[in-house]
């Protein structure tokens, strides 16, 4: 049997024809399966703006999940910290824990109206070989995708303008981070020395976990305070490398890890062969292009649907790194693929995400992965 655990990440698809409340049963059902097949997390990213994702408030939802599961650890994928603060944070977690302590996981990420991280080089240590498009054990590891587009469209600013109240400034992520854990372990204190101690919140029994995307800012506190992390290699799969590589450079021991601990994402779609898995797949790519156009998320469609939409080289150029890197097959083609990621990567965990347009496709895909791992 593979030691190394799967767990769910989970976006709350709309699937076209569609709407938020069966995507919310839909989501409720999957947990219960996953915690059923033996996945160890479930996660709930956290989107806004977006027609096809219903999961705008992960700790709302994973609320709802752990009255409906018993065992499964639930949590954040990431809590967006550019728009809250470290109490609200907090606060909102520790209410879940008080009622479900012990499987609650705090996944922090940077974004959510926060301006993007300044550009620097990560510090890592020696560096994993990528050549001609492939880490050394064959992983596919596309050119890095240029976000700088989509960071200065109009509906970016227009999240950050419904996001973060008027004249609000993001605190230094940092330092966040830093007053999230304080307030966990009831030593907080302002810079005038006054403490502060949150019920529910205080003692909570949480793991908190870092998100990101490259070896910069998230990986380097992460690190930095002996944290969890998750490499995102769905999201930004050219920099996943840099990313767990970054992490480890920064780690240093703390009272919660001795050593590094990384999880890294995939997208997988899975069935009994591998024609049936690519056609439900097949509304991958103009879903991702939604995003990439800061259109946001379009209800996921059919195969059909898909198809027909225009489709151009440049969407094709746009959205390549993401649809390349999908691992779209059967159970034993993509847990290939999945031991591939966690060679070259190094990951002690990994997390999937799977979409598809029916919900008993998704559950079957998550189902038949579970048994192929199991058996490795």
């Amino acid at each position: 049997m593979s030691t190394t655990p799967l767990a769910v990440l989970d976006l709350v698809p709309i699937s076209s024809g569609s709407n938020a409340t069966e995507a919310l049963r839909n989501t409720i059902d999957l947990a219960q399966q996953a915690e059923r097949f033996g996945y160890a997390r479930y996660w709930f990213a956290e989107h806004h703006l977006n027609p096809g994702v219903a999961g705008t408030s992960p700790a709302v939802v994973l609320a709802l999940t752990a009255s409906a599961t018993s065992t499964i650890r639930i949590g954040s994928g990431a809590v967006q910290l550019g728009h809250r603060t470290a109490l609200s944070t907090v606060e909102e977690f520790g209410l879940v824990d008080a009622l479900h302590p012990g499987r609650l996981d705090l996944g922090l990420g940077r974004s959510g109206g926060r301006p993007a991280a300044p550009v620097r080089q990560p510090a890592l240590v020696g560096g994993t070989p990528v050549v001609d498009g492939r880490a050394p054990n064959g992983l596919l590891i596309p050119p890095k995708f240029n976000f700088e587009g989509l960071l200065k469209s109009p509906r970016f600013a227009l999240h950050k303008e419904l996001l973060v109240q008027a004249g609000a400034q993001p605190q230094d992520y940092a330092e966040q981070v830093g007053d999230i854990l304080a307030l966990l372990r009831g030593d907080y204190r302002s810079a005038d020395g006054v403490e502060a101690h949150i019920v529910p919140g205080e003692g909570a029994d949480l793991q908190v976990w870092i998100l990101g995307s490259s070896g910069g800012e998230s990986a380097e506190v992460a690190g930095a305070n002996g944290l969890r992390f998750a490499a995102n290699y769905h999201v930004s799969p050219g920099t996943v490398l840099e990313a767990a590589e970054g992490y480890r450079a920064a780690f240093r021991p703390s009272a919660v890890l001795e050593q590094p601990y990384v999880t890294v994402s995939a997208d997988v779609v899975v069935a009994e062969d591998e024609a049936t898995a690519r056609e439900l797949a097949t509304g991958y790519g103009p879903w991702v292009r939604s995003i990439r156009t800061a259109e946001g998320a379009i209800q996921f469609p059919t195969p059909d649907e898909a198809r027909a939409l225009p489709w151009t080289e440049a969407d094709r150029a746009l959205v390549a790194d993401r649809v390349d890197t999908q691992f779209v097959g059967t159970a034993a083609q993509v847990a290939d693929q999945l031991e591939l990621l966690r060679d070259a990567t190094g990951a002690d965990e990994l997390v999937i995400t799977t979409i598809t347009h029916g919900h008993a496709d998704r559950v079957r895909s998550y189902e038949l992965l579970a048994q192929e791992w199991a058996r490795r």
